[in-house]
C-alpha cells in the first residue's frame, strides 16, 4: 500500500506533466444536470472523462461561433 508521501509524490507529478503538455487544472461547481450532461456527453462520444465532454463542447461551440461570423 502507497503511503501519503508517494501518493502525493505521484499527484505531483501528474500535474508536471498535464503542465509540459500545455494543460491547466480547473475546478469547476456545476449543477447535477450539468454534470448529467457532461457524462451523457462522455458515453455518446467514447470519451474517457468529463474534461474530454466539456472541451467538446467547447470546441462544437467554437465551431459554430465562427460558422455564424
Amino acid at each position: 500500500m502507497k503511503t501519503r508521501a508517494q501518493i502525493a509524490e505521484h499527484v505531483r507529478a501528474y500535474r508536471r506533466r498535464q503542465l509540459a503538455v500545455g494543460n491547466r487544472e480547473v475546478t469547476l461547481n456545476l449543477p447535477c444536470d450539468a454534470v448529467a450532461l457532461l457524462d451523457e456527453i462522455k458515453d455518446r462520444h467514447g470519451l474517457r472523462n468529463r474534461s474530454q465532454a466539456l472541451l467538446q463542447l467547447i470546441e462544437d461551440k467554437g465551431a459554430t461561433a465562427q460558422q455564424v461570423t
